[in-house]
Parts: structure tokens; C-alpha cells; sequence
């Protein structure tokens, strides 16, 4: 049996360290920004940022095209000969991407595709709980990985809070008059991650300081998480001191490890500057 290799997309902003860790392999989607195509990874997050202060418009973001995956899985079959590629994807919900690697993998064999319903933080989760398992069991049944990872998908759980209503009014996800009312209340929505979807769930009012230790304090009584591990999401512009304040508070709720990983191109684009979420998989 052939090495088991994994793979999934930028848009789980998984922290280079790790992809270098576990010899993850992570394939590009996209953010256009005046008609020009950028890959998600290589374009700093502060060029959405710096694009949108000077147009008024936030970029267009774009999947992984079957062209792009075939390459993409070459590549991998080149580096690593006779493996057995096990792919990790982004939601299916929010994206063509998995689909498009469903078709570029007809060309090929030993390839597993699992629709991770996920996105950032919640897709990473999933994505080193393979990659750990997979370091503790080296011999372990592709079928057998493969069966282990679907059945922690729908424990994976993500919520954040955008940095920006604007950005989102920019995008046509709120309403003009739902973010001027935001605004003026200081009214802070919670998105989660439901059967893959982004919906907006709770509202909290007042601060980012306050608002993530009140998401933080519900995601807790909603899910079972499990204590080992903690992924707290950031977009660039979350102050330092609300990052200081809500480690102290995975601490004092047992966490034993906590991993910021901040967020990429894809997720920028729709949460805006300063934006936090929290990820983890329940027992």
C-alpha cells in the first residue's frame, strides 16, 4: 500500500507550519480584484483591505477550477509516487470547488474526497485531526482514515464574528438599512457553519471585546468541545488585547492547547478587518 498524502484548499487557512508538519498539500483558490485573478495564499490580506478603503468594492472570490485539480493531484502523484491521495474540501455549500475536484479525480485512482461542510478554522480542525490520527496510525486502512474523517465532520464546529458590517453591506450580505441599524447599535452578528452553510445566528451588542467572550461563552453551552485542542480565528486588525484577553478565557474553560490561525483571502473577504472566530471538534 502506497503512502497516504492529504490535501484540502487555501481556504482552510491551515498555518504553513503545519502543512510543512504533516506534508499537507494545499491548492489555491481565488480572489479577483479589477478584473485581475490573484492566488488565495500568495496575495497579502492587506491588499483586500488596502483595495477596498480605495474602491468602495470588496474582491470577487473563485473556486478551484478541475483543471487547476488535475494539475494539482499530478503534482502530488509526482512528488509522492504511488500514494494514495485523501482530499479534505471546502464546504460544498459555499463553493464549486469540491465538486470541480470530483471531476478532475475521475482521471485519476487511490484518490478520497471528503466534503468537509467546512470553512477556515473549522475545515483546518478537520483537516489536522486527520493529519494527527494519521501520524499515530502511519499504517492505518485508507478506507479506515477515510471513514474516521467522516465521521468528525459533523462535529466540527465553527462560529465567528465579522470585523466589519460594512464589508458585509459591500457584498450584498446585509442590507443598507440591517447595517445602518447595526452601526448606530453597535450590533455584532455571530456566523456559523450549519449543514455547511453560512448563516447568521446570534447578535451581540457593544464591543469586540465583549461580543467574543459572549460567542465564546454560547459556543461552549451549545457544543461538547473537546478540551485538547482550540482553534481561535482572527482577521488581520483584531486588537492585541482582545486576542490576550480571550486566551485567558480558553484557559480558564480547560483548553489545553490554543491555536490562533488567521484567517486568508477567502474569508477576509467576507469578514473584513478585525474579525474573530473560534473552531473546534466535539467529543
Amino acid at each position: 500500500m502506497g503512502r497516504i498524502i492529504l490535501s484540502t484548499e487555501s481556504g482552510a487557512d491551515l498555518p504553513v507550519d503545519l502543512a510543512e508538519k504533516y506534508e499537507i498539500q494545499v491548492v489555491p483558490m481565488h480572489i479577483i480584484m479589477d478584473g485581475e485573478d490573484y492566488l488565495d495564499g500568495h496575495l497579502p490580506v492587506q491588499d483586500i483591505y488596502d483595495y477596498y478603503e480605495r474602491t468602495k468594492k470588496i474582491p470577487s472570490t473563485t473556486s478551484t477550477n478541475a483543471y487547476e485539480y488535475q494539475e494539482f493531484f499530478s503534482n502530488i502523484r509526482e512528488k509522492f509516487p504511488d500514494c494514495i491521495i485523501v482530499h479534505i474540501g471546502y464546504t460544498s455549500k459555499a463553493s464549486s470547488s469540491f465538486q470541480n475536484a470530483v471531476i478532475a479525480a475521475e482521471e485519476f485512482e487511490d484518490i478520497f474526497l471528503i466534503d468537509a461542510l467546512n470553512v477556515t478554522g473549522g475545515l483546518a480542525a478537520i483537516v489536522l485531526y486527520a493529519a494527527e490520527l494519521l501520524q499515530k496510525e502511519p499504517g492505518i486502512e485508507p478506507a479506515h482514515l477515510v471513514e474516521k474523517i467522516e465521521a468528525i465532520v459533523p462535529k466540527s464546529r465553527l462560529a465567528f464574528i465579522p470585523g466589519s458590517l460594512e464589508f458585509l453591506k459591500a457584498g450584498g450580505r446585509v442590507s443598507n438599512m440591517a447595517s445602518l441599524i447595526g452601526t448606530m447599535l453597535k450590533i455584532k452578528p455571530c456566523i456559523e457553519l450549519k449543514d455547511g452553510k453560512l448563516m447568521s445566528t446570534k447578535k451581540y451588542r457593544g464591543k469586540m471585546s465583549g461580543a467574543t467572550e459572549k460567542m465564546f461563552s454560547d459556543y461552549l453551552k451549545e457544543f461538547n468541545i473537546d478540551r485538547k485542542q482550540l482553534y481561535f480565528i482572527y482577521s488581520k486588525g483584531l486588537d492585541e488585547r482582545v486576542k490576550r484577553r480571550m486566551d485567558e478565557v480558553a484557559v480558564e474553560n480547560g483548553f489545553h492547547d490554543i491555536r490562533w490561525i488567521q484567517a486568508g483571502g477567502m474569508i477576509s473577504t467576507h469578514s473584513g478587518a478585525g474579525g474573530f472566530g473560534v473552531a473546534g471538534l466535539e467529543e
